[in-house]
């Protein structure tokens, strides 16, 4: 049985200047997996890909063994099979919101499904209570908050009940609250058939949000482990910049050691 998602060799240039560098991995079916590394790393390239927004220069991707290829994305029905299956939900929703309210945009979805008029006003119900937005049915986008922007764009993907979600900084821009919301809903996957790809950079949020955690750094996976594995593993953290050395005072004496700024819960602070 082959593999949801495998890269093989991948790489990726924007004008010559590389964003994925020989990149090989697989995804199965059912997993949460987080992309971590610092700003540049490939996280954002390799979701495009995966959503087949863009192709590799070199290297070949494959969804459930058809090459994802410009060329077979022509084809309209593995094309629209591809897209019915697969979301993604970019890192700055004013890319991904354009309908003149709410309500339509979370519509526009299912109306390129051809469902029934009835299935359609009822996704859309049960999507504008589920994240919460309900009030902002008639709102135009644009006249939005950055953080009630980003859960409109969150239902318009979700409306579509993909099997794989793919996230871009979902939790970016909102406050506690709504980013604890996007948590839930993410671990509300887990142990499902729904798989989720989640690019990120916020560490304390792994563990809740992810069984498996790529960890990229100038365009390629470095290390691939579960979450407390590489949450320990202070070396590569900081080869990745995912943390940094604070350097203090005492007296006469200076000392450095690395900050993750990871938030504490309560009983956590000792």
């Amino acid at each position: 049985m082959s593999s949801l998602f495998e890269l093989q060799d991948v790489c990726f240039d924007y004008e010559g200047i590389p964003a994925l560098r020989s990149l090989s991995l697989k995804v199965e079916q059912g997993q949460r997996i987080a992309l971590v590394g610092a700003n540049g790393s490939g996280k954002s390239t390799l979701l495009r890909l995966l959503d087949a927004l863009c192709f590799p220069t070199r290297g070949q991707v494959t969804f459930c063994g058809e090459a994802l290829t410009q060329n077979h994305l022509r084809d309209d029905a593995f094309s629209s099979v591809f897209r019915r299956r697969v979301a993604l939900v970019f890192q700055n929703p004013d890319v991904q919101l354009f309908n003149p309210t709410v309500f339509d945009e979370i519509a526009f979805g299912p109306l390129q499904l051809g469902l029934d008029r009835q299935e359609v006003l009822q996704r859309i119900e049960e999507t504008l209570q589920f994240i919460g937005i309900d009030h902002l049915r008639d709102r135009p986008p644009y006249r939005l908050s950055g953080g009630e922007k980003r859960k409109v764009a969150l239902a318009s993907v979700l409306v579509m009940q993909p099997d794989v979600l793919l996230l871009d900084e979902p939790t970016a821009a909102l406050d506690p609250k709504s980013q604890s919301q996007v948590v839930d809903l993410i671990q509300g996957w887990k142990n499902s058939h729904t798989t989720v790809i989640t690019a990120t950079h916020q560490l304390d949020l792994l563990e809740d949000i992810a069984d498996l955690l790529y960890v990229m750094e100038q365009g390629n996976v470095v290390a691939t482990a579960r979450p407390s594995e590489i949450l320990t593993d202070r070396k590569l953290l900081l080869r990745a910049n995912l943390v940094h050395e604070h350097r203090h005072a005492h007296g006469t004496v200076i000392h450095s050691h690395p900050h993750d700024h990871r938030h504490k819960h309560p009983h956590e602070e000792g």
